[in-house]
């Protein structure tokens, strides 16, 4: 990497007050800047490799060596200018979604996933504030990023001072909580470094407690093979039926410990039109999306991050979710009677992986 901007230009007593403000012209809501070294974040990924903890996330074992030490991933980078982005829809609201968790028969979809793809919203505007950066201090070398590299994304935004780690394990922040993305701009540019936050969690032990699946094993040490996010998300495989039960009605991520969060009552709405809830997914039966077609799921989720996970996963999700409703109270006897007509319905036709799911479905 090789830079030719001017020094004169990056000492300006005002280049950082332009940052912030052109970075929430962009629709960014936080910037801090620090340095490449992550010290002993290091030592605590290759501990919670060697345990298997990441479970079937090959890719995190695979670029290890790249994760711990971001210079590697980007040559000559001393920098990181890490972003974050609010993505908490105006129309969503925590106790409505306490309330769905609790009707076994609705579908409760991760609040994040409800909009646009949050990779594509935050990779345009970082190459966006990239280019203008560029135009103020002359050609710099840089890279953006947003969940898609092995980069220790939360330990570097921990670092550079938006936020602490909370016990579980998402970055935290007084002003906003922890519902926003995280990104990233790694640059060849010596700008100077933000201090870091003080953790602010105490004795609270609220996401632990609330886990369905008791993924949190300890405080700020996640078993990502426990976590309902890893296995309705990243897991390819058959769910494990020791989970199947906790997972209830959530049929993509799980929001529990960001919703009994105390920190989350600061919890700022995003003003961005790509974060609005799409095709109902805040307000969607189990029925309704065990409905869509293959046609229908990749055309309502085009420009969604649901997409990416395709329409078998989708269905076996959806599988252990109406399996869970056949036995719950709460449903009445007519609404079983449609669900186990419409699984039976699927059940010839399903790949291997969803008729396995509707057979344990079943036998409710």
């Amino acid at each position: 990497m090789s830079a030719s901007h001017s020094p004169n230009a990056i000492d300006q007593p005002n280049l950082r007050e332009w940052l912030d403000e052109q970075s929430r012209i962009l629709g960014f809501d936080g910037l801090r800047i620090t340095d490449t070294h992550l010290g002993s974040a290091t030592e605590r990924l290759n501990e919670w490799l060697a345990e298997g903890r990441h479970g079937q996330m090959e890719y995190m074992a695979r670029h290890a060596d790249l994760r711990s030490d971001p210079g590697a991933l980007v040559p000559g980078a001393v920098r990181v200018i890490c972003l974050t982005m609010n993505y908490l829809s105006p129309a969503i609201d925590f106790d409505g979604e306490w309330q769905r968790l609790a009707d076994p028969s609705q579908a409760a979809v991760s609040m994040y996933a409800r909009g646009r793809d949050y990779h594509k919203v935050m990779r345009n505007r970082l190459q966006e504030f990239a280019k203008l950066i560029e135009s103020r201090i002359g050609n710099f070398g840089y890279r953006v990023f947003t969940d898609s590299a092995p980069l220790m994304e939360v330990e570097l935004a921990r670092k550079a001072g938006l936020g602490w780690r909370g016990k579980h394990t998402l970055l935290l922040n007084r002003e906003s909580g922890s519902t926003f993305f995280l990104g990233e701009i790694l640059i060849d540019v010596p700008l100077p470094i933000d201090e870091e936050q003080e953790s602010h969690c105490g004795t609270c032990q609220s996401c632990i407690e609330v886990c369905p699946t008791q993924a949190i094993i300890a405080p700020y040490q996640l078993d990502a093979r426990r976590c309902i996010s890893y296995l309705t998300i990243e897991n390819p495989d058959s769910i494990p039926v020791e989970f199947r039960r906790a997972m209830g009605n959530r049929v993509y991520g799980c929001d529990d410990c960001q919703l009994i969060c105390p920190w989350n009552k600061f919890a700022q709405r995003t003003a961005l039109p790509d974060f609005a809830e799409r095709h109902g997914l805040g307000r969607a039966s189990l029925l309704q999306l065990w409905s869509w077609t293959e046609a229908e799921f990749e055309k309502r989720h085009e420009g969604s991050a649901i997409r990416r996970i395709g329409y078998s996963r989708w269905r076996r999700n959806l599988a252990v979710a109406l399996g869970n409703a056949l036995i719950a109270p709460e449903v009445t006897n007519e609404d079983k009677l449609h669900i186990r007509q419409a699984l039976m319905e699927a059940q010839a036709e399903a790949d291997p992986l969803v008729a396995e799911h509707i057979s344990w479905a079943l036998k409710a």
